[in-house]
């Protein structure tokens, strides 16, 4: 640091080159500082050292360059020059171009350097001296007739102690109630250095509330008096104004423009930080709502679910249309935040006529993007679009006091997208369900014989959208008697499907053809061997035959479960013999067993959907099964075949997990009385 002072007819001058660092700052008002004092200027210190901090500040931010403070004082008052040596122009050293304009809150963002120079300085401008250039600023020296006393009949100027007090203050934390606070005591010390007998900030956040008063202080401003009006620098959707009852003139004007942008950044803050929060709000909603949608495959539960989600929290009323085989819109469903309102909502929505609702959504629907329509009811429509196939549109009418706004908007294009995706995958699952339901029912026999004396009934519950494996049939084997034939393929799906079909049909050819069971078993077996495609099959077969009163039964079991023997006194017992599953070896054994059902006995077959059923880590099980068949003694076939169907089912809340199959063969033939 080098320094040059001289003395000229009582003019103190000093001159400093000091280095691009941060102590700069602190060496130039210390410079100041000392020249003041030597000349007697005391009164200009606050002001001199402000106005020095800013410039030698702003120059080591911006220029990168070495500094020249030259400082003269003179019984008039003090000149300062602040220059640096970095290419570009003078702005830079300002951080922003010179305030021409009457009104401060015009200035550009980086134009603040330059405004504390030109409120406080008495004169002030740049200079270019060969690789230099820079900006100077000059005090007066206020002698006894300009004191600033109130007969002296000028404006005083606020002091920095003052200016401080008046910007080192903020909200305590990001609140209405604390920014209205913090809007208030702004205001209180506005007031306060401006002399002004009242002030308000009014707001209007864009929730559709309008302009509402935030905060006030004193009276407020008249309406016949000269007052100051500045606008808050914040972005959309806020607006606002600060209003101050004192005069333009002096000082006012630069210290409310102050006040109002320092109170506009912690309005930005506020809004931003709200912003956050509503999208955090949102995300979490679509995520909600993508899992209730996602928990439905019934398509009217899921489009009656969609109006649900949308009302009231993203408007006053909700529509579903769905398109028919025609592409013509039918209302699906539809709520209203005013349930007494529903009745003629549905009245609305069912108008025709090229000026209506229906109209405009029919237009959404063909274009495939967002239609607004007017009053009344004020919304629009988002059409309903998944994998490129438009299912319907989704109308939403506004609140009465609020207008959709741009992320609310977004929303329900979000919403719309997954309601359609939910509403295509709950038609699919329901058109695999039918195509499942249908190809099942393929599979089994559409009735039973009825025969005098003997009553054959069946039960079955199919599970989810693919198509089991098990089957039951009936065959007649000739006079007065039948093949009675329950199985379970394994897996699921349409390959378990064919080989369902292929054993029930070779079941039934081979019995056509009077083969034996033990020879039909092993054709069945040598069949799945060859074409199974890995496939085996657990099969209970049984041959019914009447022997007078009495039906003689003869059951092969391969690999499958013993069926359950419900005699006339409600005693129970499993009987067969367990054999080979087919399918699995080239080989079977499976020895037989002779039944014989007196009147009034019951035989049940069933598959392990019975007895692999649920309840957490619990089994229905064989043994349940026989105490559950024990007291259905002496009911019919039917009666006791519904009644094991619902006991297993009853048996846990959850939906089964594999098909239930169950076949009951009674003895109906009256009892013989000695």
């Amino acid at each position: 640091m080098s320094v040059e002072a001289g003395r000229l007819a009582a003019i103190l001058v000093r001159r400093v080159r000091l280095p691009n660092d941060r102590r700069t700052p602190a060496a130039a008002r210390a410079l100041v500082r000392s020249v003041l004092a030597e000349a007697g200027l005391d009164s200009l210190v606050n002001e001199a050292l402000l106005l020095t901090t800013e410039l030698s500040t702003n120059a080591v931010v911006h220029a990168g360059t070495e500094l020249d403070i030259d400082v003269e004082a003179d019984p008039a008052g003090l000149t300062v020059t602040v220059t640096d040596f970095a290419p570009g122009p003078v702005e830079q050293l300002a951080v922003g171009p010179r305030n021409e304009q009457p009104d401060i809150g015009e200035v550009a963002e980086r134009g603040r350097g330059l405004l504390l120079v030109d409120h406080f300085a008495s004169r002030w401008g740049t200079v270019h001296e060969g690789t230099g250039k820079g900006v100077w600023f000059r005090l007066e020296h206020k002698g006894p007739a300009d004191d600033g006393s109130p007969a002296a009949g000028k404006e005083v100027a606020p002091t920095v102690g003052e200016l401080t007090t008046l910007l080192q203050i903020s909200p305590e934390r990001q609140t209405d109630e604390s920014m209205a606070e913090f809007a208030t005591e702004l205001l209180s010390r506005l007031s306060r250095l401006t002399g002004a007998t009242g002030a308000v900030v009014r707001l209007d956040r864009g929730d559709g509330g309008g302009r509402q008063l935030l905060a006030r202080h004193g009276r407020a401003p008249r309406d016949d008096a000269d007052t100051i009006r500045v606008r808050l620098a914040v972005q959309r959707p806020y607006s606002g104004e600060l209003e101050l009852d004192a005069s333009p003139a002096g000082y006012a004007q630069p210290l409310a423009t102050i006040v109002a942008e320092r109170f506009s950044l912690h309005l930005e803050n506020d809004r931003l930080r709200r912003t956050d929060l509503r999208r955090q709000t949102w995300l979490t909603f679509l995520a909600e709502a993508s899992e209730l949608l996602a928990q439905s495959l019934d398509v009217n539960l899921t489009m009656a679910l969609i109006p649900q989600l949308v009302v009231p929290r993203l408007g006053q009323w909700c529509a579903v249309h769905t398109t028919d085989a025609w592409g013509r819109l039918q209302l699906a469903a539809a709520t209203h935040a005013d349930e007494a309102a529903v009745p003629q909502l549905h009245s609305t929505l069912a108008e025709t006529g090229p000026d209506t609702i229906l109209a405009r959504l029919e237009e959404a629907s063909r274009l495939g993007q967002q239609v607004m329509f007017g009053t009344p009811p004020e919304g629009f429509a988002v059409p309903l679009v998944a994998r490129g196939q438009r299912l319907g549109t989704l109308a939403v009418g506004r609140h009465l006091r609020h207008r959709h706004d741009g992320d609310e908007v977004a929303v329900l294009e979000d919403v719309a997208r997954r309601a359609a995706l939910a509403i295509d995958n709950a038609r699919i699952h329901e058109e695999r369900r039918q195509v499942a339901r249908t190809l099942q029912a393929s599979l089994l026999p559409p009735a039973l014989p009825h025969v005098t004396g003997i009553g054959f009934a069946a039960e079955y519950v199919p599970t989810g959208s693919e198509v089991g494996g098990d089957f039951y049939d009936v065959v007649p084997a000739g006079d007065d008697s039948w093949i009675v034939v329950v199985g379970d393929v394994s897996g699921k799906g349409v390959q378990a499907a064919t080989v369902t079909g292929l054993v029930r049909d070779v079941i039934r050819i081979l019995v056509d053809d009077r083969k034996p069971m033990t020879e039909i078993l092993c054709r069945v077996n040598r069949t799945l061997v060859q074409r199974g495609g890995g496939r085996y099959c657990t099969l209970a077969m049984a041959s019914v035959a009447r022997a007078g009163n009495d039906l003689e039964v003869c059951l092969h079991l391969a690999g499958h479960d013993r069926s359950v023997l419900v005699r006339a006194d409600g005693k129970t017992s499993f009987v067969g013999e367990g054999g080979t599953a087919l399918g699995l070896l080239e080989t079977i054994t499976s020895p037989d067993v002779a039944v014989l059902l007196h009147p009034g006995d019951s035989l049940i077959f069933y598959t392990d959907g019975v007895t692999e059923r649920r309840r957490g880590r619990e089994l229905f099980g064989t043994a349940r099964l026989r105490d559950a068949a024990a007291p259905l003694a002496g009911y019919s076939a039917d009666v006791m075949a519904a009644r094991l169907r619902s006991t297993t089912i009853n048996f846990s809340v959850e939906e089964p997990r594999d098909d239930i199959a169950i076949l009951v063969l009674r003895n109906d033939a009256p009892t013989t009385r000695l």
